[in-house]
């Protein structure tokens, strides 16, 4: 009787991994070999010829391991680098050479790529064909009646496992560090819940790091060397990762971790598996406590970092990182180029700009631009860039890895590559900010900048117009905290001028930094401020349609609050508040003073009635050509609202066109001065069609004076 049993491992290991099921290969290879035999009626497993198939370089290291577990349980083993090819090789290495029709063929697999197998097998007149997978592959083909489908999981008695995770990331960065790998965040974060799930269901994965501890780690980068660190925790919530807070410090992770492993291991509904993600010998106690509760334990751990004593605990699984990743090294890492891709994505500060800012600082000082290694090393920790002599030594390493800085000389002598992208950027930033300041400082004659001031004013700057540059005040509030983190700049918390009570951050730079020079141009300067004296409207609008608009916005916004409250005034932050949403950079700051300068508007210092301190606010000069020009229109609009209101026609933007062809109104940009001022609510359900407010403050006075017409 010819009987065959064929194991295509890639699948099963890819559908099970995804399931959360945990399985033990060896105890999969003798259940399916046993099996086979007993449904084909076999006094023995002898009798059966059992084929496994698989691409196994696609395991990598453990391809091996896989090979030599199943040649132990009677296997064939069988190479397939591709699968559309799978069964016309298996036709040809096994069943064309056998002179016997088969009696039993068993596929264990979920794939269709098996299928072939039934048609082109040479089988007797009574023979079965079963299929063995977790999803049945055959409904809607012509076997679904011919072939016998069986679930494998039923099969084996297979059952879910719960696994809980445990990272001690301080001790899995630094040891991959040393180890000469790139700790690439993004990519461990993959392969560490992969490999999670190839054991069971995650129910638990907690990473443990002195998280937004400057200099505590070893840089994490992204895949094109970005550093990544402020990040991380963000990161591993994504994927489901609770990041845990421990101070810096061997001791202070490791009771954490061992404090919650034993906690968790006393509940009732405690995991089956536990993972440890750490070379540490002080766990091994821990781990060999969950043994005593009849509890799986694995440890992950780096090679040549792990202790001893874990890899010869015959109670725990080791699993080494380095064989479920694929890491770059430092030194594969210097080779990687800057696409255009990645000078376009964000530029933020990292461990790199400490690295810059600090050579530069230091260059300064010394009056070269060489130095030692062991120089800036001390540097950035007198800066707190790096908590220790190692984590600045692998900083160092890791920066000339990048090409960032170059060795001169094999005593340690190293030097800035000015040619470096990263440097270039990172130097560009640092002068920009520290010139703005001075001038700020030199022109107005203050004694500080507010930081408020600082962030619009940078946000003008056309010198930082580059990829990845300038796009966000919170990209701006990022690099300022940097310069002050590095010693450039000073922040300070003062009283408020007019509220004591209030404190503002403001920004000096360190008495002993001065500006670069020559002096790079600065919106600072008079000859930057745009003169906007005698520009009417229509030339404002090709020069600048964005500050037009929001001239109309402002003047429209200011009348209807003074008209409606009875104020001569309206406060300037509240308004700016209110406009905000279409101001995508200094269009309000424009706005107001080409109303200041057009004798159009005044801002000044009103008394408040509900404060005690003066309010800075913006009141209009009514008689002025622009005020009227402008309310006329928004007159004129309110009032074809009104038209279609009487008649009951559904207001939207084709409605008003039609009852006032010959306008040339820009519609979308009035609609919304509408909306924002509430004499317009869109109508839940019908896009496009709005409601008026018809009791609404302007409305009625605009009604009002039609019926006086």
């Amino acid at each position: 009787m010819a009987a065959y049993l064929i194991v295509d491992v890639d699948d099963l290991l890819h559908r099970f991994r995804n399931r959360g099921i945990s399985l033990d290969l060896q105890e999969l290879a003798v259940g399916l070999r046993g099996g086979a035999a007993l449904a084909a009626g076999l006094i023995s497993a002898d009798s059966l010829k059992a084929v496994v198939v698989s691409n196994w370089e696609a395991h990598g290291t453990m391809g091996a391991n896989y090979q030599r577990i199943f040649k132990a349980a009677g296997y064939d083993v069988f190479d397939m680098p591709r699968r559309d090819q799978l069964a016309d090789a298996l036709i040809l290495h096994y069943f064309s050479f056998d002179p016997e029709p088969v009696d039993e063929l068993i596929l264990a697999s979920s794939s269709s790529d098996l299928i072939p197998l039934v048609r082109r097998v040479k089988t007797t007149r009574n023979a079965r064909v079963r299929m063995w997978g977790s999803e049945n592959v055959l409904q809607g083909t012509e076997f679904a009646n011919q072939v016998i489908y069986q679930p494998l999981e039923t099969l084996l008695g297979i059952q879910t496992k719960n696994v809980a995770v445990y990272i001690d990331f301080e001790n899995i960065a630094i040891s991959l560090n040393e180890q000469g790998f790139v700790v690439n965040l993004d990519h461990l974060i993959d392969r560490f819940v992969m490999q999670a799930k190839a054991h069971g269901q995650v129910v638990k994965m907690c990473a443990y790091a002195p998280w937004g501890q400057r200099g505590s780690l070893p840089p994490l980068v992204d895949t094109m060397g970005r550093e990544i660190a402020d990040d991380a925790p963000s990161r591993l919530m994504l994927a489901n990762i609770d990041p845990v807070f421990n101070l810096p410090g061997k001791n202070s992770a490791d009771m954490r971790i061992a404090r919650d492993v034993i906690t968790d291991a006393t509940h009732s509904d405690a995991a089956d598996v536990f993972i440890m993600a750490s070379g540490d010998r002080d766990f091994n106690q821990v781990l060999n406590s969950l043994r005593t509760r009849n509890k799986q334990v694995i440890v992950w751990g780096v090679r040549g970092s792990t202790s001893r004593q874990l890899e010869n605990n015959p109670g725990l699984t080791v699993e080494y990182i380095e064989d479920f990743t694929n890491l770059q090294t430092h030194l594969s890492l210097s080779t990687a180029a800057f696409t255009e891709g990645a000078d376009a994505s964000a530029f933020t500060p990292s461990q790199w700009s400490s690295v810059i800012i600090q050579f530069d600082r230091l260059a300064k000082a010394l009056g070269s631009d060489m130095m030692s290694v062991n120089q800036l090393v001390e540097q950035l920790q007198e800066v707190g860039a790096v908590i220790s002599r190692p984590r600045g030594e692998d900083l160092v390493s890791q920066a000339m890895s990048l090409g960032i800085l170059k060795a001169i000389a094999t005593n340690g002598t190293i030097t800035l590559n000015a040619n470096h992208p990263i440097v270039e950027k990172t130097r560009l930033i640092r002068d920009r900010v520290m010139v703005r300041v001075s001038n700020t400082l030199g022109v107005r004659g203050w004694e500080y900048v507010n930081y408020g001031f600082l962030l619009k004013g940078l946000a003008m700057d056309r010198d930082l117009d580059r990829p990845g540059c300038n796009y966000s005040d919170q990209w701006r509030s990022e690099w300022i905290d940097c310069l002050v983190r590095e010693g450039i700049l000073v922040r300070e918390l003062l009283p408020h001028r007019h509220n004591p009570d209030d404190l503002v951050p403001v920004i000096k730079l360190q008495p002993d930094m001065e500006p670069p020079t020559p002096k790079l141009r600065t919106a600072d300067d008079e000859a930057e401020a745009p003169n906007w004296a005698g520009v009417s409207i229509e030339e404002l609008e090709r020069v600048s349609l964005e500050t037009a608009s929001m001239v109309r916005r402002v003047v429209v916004s200011v009348e209807q609050f003074t008209s409606f409250r009875n104020f001569t005034w309206c406060p300037l932050g509240s308004l700016h508040r209110r406009l905000r949403v279409f101001d995508t950079g200094m269009a309000f700051q424009r706005a107001v003073e080409y109303l200041k300068e057009n004798d159009s508007a005044v801002v000044s210092e009103y008394s408040n009635p509900q404060s005690d301190f003066l309010t800075k606010g913006i009141s209009l000069n009514m008689e002025a050509p622009l005020v009227q020009t402008v309310l006329s229109l928004r007159d004129t609009f309110v009032r074809l609202l009104l038209s279609l209101y009487e008649r009951n026609v559904p207001i939207s933007e084709q409605t008003v066109r039609q009852i006032d062809p010959d306008t040339e109104w820009n519609l979308d940009f009035w609609f919304s001065i509408m909306e924002t001022e509430n004499v317009l609510n869109p109508v839940p359900g019908r896009l496009g069609q709005y409601s008026l407010f018809r009791t609404h403050h302007t409305v009625n006075l605009v009604a009002e004076a039609m019926k006086t017409k």
